[in-house]
């Protein structure tokens, strides 16, 4: 699959959700001060693929969601951005759902101090998740 200069944030993301399972085990991991987090690249990669599927199945129940992420896959940046961010304004509850399920990858990229996503789908989840 290659990789395009013109992904988005939801293009990466939507390209990425099959993608992950595979870069998650390629992670170098850096464990934290804290015990309490596992993040071991096992670890990581089990929240990374847990959220992955979650992501997935919200997707599949949330067709307008979908179709906005799924066109964005294929659309150049500036218009998939732009599509993605007027479907998620329209649609807040859907943005503040997706982005509940999507928050673990955060939280155990900031407590494992690591990078859970490929460079190109942690930029874009970056921005999505800073709304």
């Amino acid at each position: 699959m290659s990789k395009s200069h013109g992904f988005t944030m939801f293009r990466r993301f939507g390209l990425g959700a099959g993608l992950l399972g595979a870069t998650a085990a390629a992670l170098v991991v850096a464990p934290a001060a804290s015990a309490a987090p596992d993040c071991s690249p096992a670890g990581v990669s089990g929240t990374v693929n847990s959220v992955t599927g979650s992501a997935q199945n919200y997707l599949a129940t949330h067709p307008g969601a979908n179709a906005v992420v799924n066109r964005a896959i294929t659309s150049p940046r500036p218009q998939a951005a732009a599509e993605v961010r007027s479907y998620f304004t329209a649609h807040p509850q859907e943005y503040f759902e997706l982005r509940g399920i999507l928050a673990p990858i955060g939280e155990t990229q900031r407590q494992c101090q690591t990078t859970g996503l490929p460079p190109e789908l942690a930029s874009a989840y970056a921005e999505f998740m800073a709304g």
